[in-house]
């Protein structure tokens, strides 16, 4: 039997059409999808099946999209008999994955989530800044270039997503000055992200400030399987440690890598990543070596993944 991780997606994952045949093929996406729009004020199964790209690709429509598409694959899939050991999402799928680990209901952290792409993008409005990837150094070394580059502007090192890949956040002039001293100190190369601001980064105040106060009306429960945090790398499952780290979530860098090694010494031989596209699983082949990597993004998938993973946790 098979000892499962769910992996579950973050900006950047969208594309339009997501989430539209689960919609044709199962009631319980429909209702899903239905009742999202109302939480949300706008019609999120139209925005995600037709688009126009421009606009699923902004901050406020991307992140509600992704969670609802990762929250109804996870429901139909669990319908079907899915277990899992442990979970973990990318920055914004951290929410699906309290979802699926029993910390938050499905409307609650949509609610959360709705206000947290709304402060997101007004502060990328209020301090515009970009993002790059870094490819050839490792975590350590970008940290330190970032230092070095502060005094140029704004940088730090945000995503630490595989083993030389490091995103990096700031104000142009901060990204400009670290892709400097990166390629200096041996990076391969530097990519300019497509992205709408500076995730997080310093530059991502007063969002966690705001969040707080919609995070303290929603009912936090522990969770009833362990959720990796984006901010620490270790698993957890007491609401209150979850719910701080959100808050840290928005200015701290996501410690992807980390999760995914922890996964490994976790001895997890099949990982599922349940939402639109396959970033998580290109990520993961290099550190869980030998295991089963699936994903849950079409309906065709909800069975064929059972099939092949198994529904068992242990």
């Amino acid at each position: 039997m098979s000892h499962t991780a769910l992996l579950f997606p973050g900006q950047a994952s969208q594309y339009v059409g997501m989430g539209k045949d689960l919609y044709a093929s199962f009631p319980l996406a429909q209702r899903m999808y239905d009742k999202a729009s109302g939480i949300l004020e706008f019609d999120v199964a139209k925005m995600s099946f037709e688009g126009p790209a421009e606009d699923l690709v902004q901050t406020v429509h991307t992140q509600p999209a992704i969670f609802v598409h990762s929250c109804v694959a996870h429901a139909l899939a669990t319908e079907k008999g899915l277990t899992f050991a442990v979970a973990a999402g990318h920055s914004l799928g951290e929410y699906s994955a309290l979802v699926a680990c029993g910390v938050l209901t499905f409307e609650d952290a949509l609610t959360a989530v709705k206000h947290r792409a709304r402060y997101m993008q007004d502060a990328c409005v209020t301090n515009p800044g970009t993002m790059a990837a870094v490819l050839g150094l490792d975590f350590a070394t970008v940290v330190d270039v970032c230092t070095r580059a502060s005094a140029a502007g704004v940088v730090v090192a945000a995503n630490y997503n595989s083993a030389n890949q490091i995103a990096i956040s700031g104000d142009q002039a901060g990204i400009d000055k670290a892709g400097e001293l990166a390629k200096e100190a041996g990076a391969k190369r530097v990519v300019p992200l497509a992205v709408g601001g500076a995730f997080h980064s310093p530059l991502m105040q007063p969002s966690p400030e705001q969040l707080k106060p919609v995070l303290d009306e929603l009912a936090f429960s522990d969770a009833h399987t362990p959720v990796i945090i984006n901010v620490t790398a270790k698993p957890t499952t007491d609401a209150n440690a979850i719910k701080s780290r959100l808050i840290e979530q928005l200015t701290a860098p996501v410690l992807w890598y980390p999760t995914l090694q922890h996964m490994s010494e976790m001895g997890i031989d099949c990982a599922i990543e349940v939402g639109p596209k396959k970033v998580l699983s290109g990520l993961a082949k290099s550190v869980l070596k030998g295991a089963s990597l699936l994903s849950i993004d079409v309906a065709a998938d909800v069975e064929s993944v059972l099939a092949e993973c198994g529904t068992s946790a242990n």
